[in-house]
């Protein structure tokens, strides 16, 4: 009998040249299959883009949680008299705001207004993330600021 180009010994039964068959086209199935998934771009692009999508949630749930720690330490840092001063600058600009809505109302054309009203909205729907924004930049600030003292 003569060898198989891989050298290995062929089968002295028909029952074992069946087997090496079997075992041959479970290999060959098995190649077939991984050959056919890494062609299939579009089934593998979907998996990447799943993966990236999952990575990201998980790391804004994070950044989340960062800026949800980053207000509690803001706003325990903060002096109670700078908290009432904000407080009184909030009273004043709601006041200021107030008549500043009036003479809009009365003075801009509605496709502006429009817009603005869903500016607006937008801004009311994310209210968290501009919170956080504002904090992170509030201390971005005092770091800095404390830097500057240090250094001098």
């Amino acid at each position: 009998m003569t060898q198989p180009p891989n050298d290995e010994p062929t089968a002295a039964t028909s029952e074992e040249l069946r087997e090496q068959v079997e075992h041959t086209r479970e290999e060959l199935g098995r190649t077939v299959e991984a050959l056919a998934a890494k062609t299939d771009l579009k089934s593998r692009a979907q998996q990447k883009a799943s993966a990236a999508k999952e990575q990201a949630g998980v790391k804004a749930a994070k950044l989340k949680g960062k800026a949800a720690q980053t207000v509690h330490l803001v706003q325990d840092k903060v002096p109670e008299p700078v908290k009432d001063k904000a407080a009184h600058a909030a009273e004043q600009a709601r006041a200021n705001v107030g008549q500043a809505g009036q003479l809009w109302q009365e003075n801009a054309p509605e496709a502006v207004r429009q817009n603005a009203t869903k500016a607006t909205q937008l801004a009311r729907d994310n209210r968290n993330v501009l919170l956080a924004a504002t904090a992170g930049a509030v201390v971005m600030w005092l770091v800095c600021r404390r830097r500057k003292e240090v250094s001098r």
